[in-house]
């Protein structure tokens, strides 16, 4: 059965499931293609008659993931230029909370049609879901002369922009919307909580494994763009880009991940030898002003946290875990500047039975996110003078990958049942926990509060997630002490 609605541009035919209807692919911006390539995000143009809106629409212009990364993270690839769209799961009604998802894919892989990404469960929950797409690689993120930075950004900006004007008609109270994110769509959300353009767009915001410090200077945005160029046999410049392909600059890009990713060279890559990150926001003095950390709106209220093991992902998938010896365990946790000796007799004597590549999943967890989501709470409740942060672990442990990165997303969406999920959650993956875990994030979104206490520096404490919520004070607190003045 089809349902018909009426949007600012135009009416649309969704799909019915069970009383929930899905809206797939509804333009929020113009194509950015031809001469709106590398430019601005401008309104969708308005529509004659019903447009259908039962198919998702096309996926933005990307490679694949290095190969470490293609069996745990499906990839949907729908063709076209139309691909600044957003894809709506609402229960009808009126005065509902509205949910805003940004997908991650390190900048430059995902899409709001992963059928993780379903929002068919959040609506079922009262809950209007509605997923984005948004400019990945260089098309949104590369620092070229005569284009405006951070363009996946302003995309993003434009498709709440497109949520205040419209939302109401799928049953979503404009003045309830939290907007959510994971990984790069985590970075993505802090980064929008230091917008003055994004300013009054949501209300709450929840950032699923990533904190506030993973942007590029200048100077580095630069770098990446000027490598790109040499990849791709252009300038790195709009005008020059904008005679390529995407297909093209798309192959440019992934050969940087991968090289930054698999092989970094610090005396040419600087701090992305760490950050393993080219293609990110860029602090440009304009669309990013400074830093987020600095700018975090304190008045929007933030849900944020990381699986228990982030990095296991990376150190499995690679299957750089069972190679990792003692001496490189050592040389590592210096690089990333911890005082080695003290902190792996730290690190070791709360895992006993661990293996060097154990602990170093373990080090490398708390720089990359653990201790930037613990900073950005600090930050924010030090500018507010009491906290509105609130913080989780999910500690829930798949077969081969235990609680690393990623693992945790279709708890969030309890999407358990959506294919291509097993590599990373395994065979039979617990229901309770993703009961559990939705919860969370439904009652964050309808009332403003998880369902236990804020993140105040006095007491730290942590709503740790398994098929129960459990709070605690500072879980892994002399860990964290090891960080201070270092991360």
């Amino acid at each position: 059965m089809a349902y018909l609605l009426q949007t600012k541009q135009g009416a649309l035919r969704g799909r019915d499931n069970g009383g929930i209807t899905a809206y797939l692919g509804v333009p929020y911006a113009k194509p950015p293609s031809g001469e709106r390539r590398f430019g601005p995000p401008e309104p969708a143009e308005p529509w004659g008659g019903v447009r259908d809106a039962t198919a998702f629409g096309p996926t933005a212009p990307k490679d694949d993931y290095i190969p470490m990364y293609v069996p745990l993270f499906p990839e949907v690839d729908i063709e076209g230029d139309d691909y600044l769209n957003l894809n709506i799961w609402t229960p009808g009604g009126g005065g509902l909370p509205v949910l805003v998802w940004i997908h991650g894919g390190a900048f430059t892989n995902g899409s709001n049609s992963v059928p993780e990404y379903d929002g068919t469960a959040f609506a079922r929950d009262g809950v209007v879901f509605v997923g984005v797409n948004y400019r990945l690689g260089a098309e949104g993120f590369a620092y070229l002369d005569g284009a405006p930075a951070n363009r996946g950004l302003l995309d993003q900006i434009a498709a709440l922009q497109w949520v205040q004007d419209n939302i109401a008609a799928f049953g979503g109270d404009p003045g309830r919307v939290t907007v959510a994110g994971e990984s790069a769509g985590a970075w993505c959300v802090q980064t929008l909580l230091s917008m003055p353009r994004a300013k009054g767009l949501f209300q709450r915001a929840i950032a699923q494994s990533g904190g506030a410090q993973h942007v590029l200077t200048p100077e580095t945005g630069r770098l990446v763009a000027a490598d790109l160029a040499l990849r791709v046999n252009a300038e790195p410049t709009r005008e020059s880009f904008a005679r390529l392909s995407p297909a093209t600059i798309a192959r440019g890009v992934r050969a940087v991940v991968e090289e930054v990713q698999t092989a970094p060279d610090p005396d040419k890559w600087g701090d992305l030898a760490l950050s393993a990150q080219p293609f990110a926001p860029t602090v440009d003095g304009d669309v990013l002003p400074g830093p987020p950390l600095d700018g975090s709106d304190p008045e929007v209220a933030l849900l944020t946290g990381t699986t228990a093991d982030e990095a296991r992902l990376i150190l499995v998938a690679s299957g750089a875990i069972d190679a990792i010896d003692e001496d490189t365990l050592y040389a590592s946790a210096a690089a990333y500047g911890l005082d080695a000796d003290r902190a792996l007799a730290v690190y070791r004597a709360n895992r006993p039975d661990a293996r060097p590549g154990d602990l170093l999943s373990a080090v490398v967890s708390d720089w990359y996110f653990r201790v930037p989501v613990v900073r950005s709470a600090e930050a924010r409740a030090q500018e507010r003078g009491r906290s509105n942060t609130w913080i989780y672990r999910f500690d829930w442990a798949a077969p081969e990958l235990g609680s690393g990165h990623g693992v945790d997303i279709p708890f969030a969406f309890d999407t358990l049942d959506a294919p291509g999920l097993e590599a990373r959650i395994g065979p039979e993956p617990p229901q309770s926990v993703a009961d559990a875990f939705h919860a969370v994030w439904v009652a964050f979104v309808t009332t403003g509060d998880p369902g236990w206490a804020p993140y105040e520096p006095s007491a730290r404490t942590v709503g740790l997630i398994t098929d129960t919520v459990t709070a605690v004070d500072d879980p892994a607190g002399a860990e964290r002490v090891l960080w201070e003045g270092r991360r």
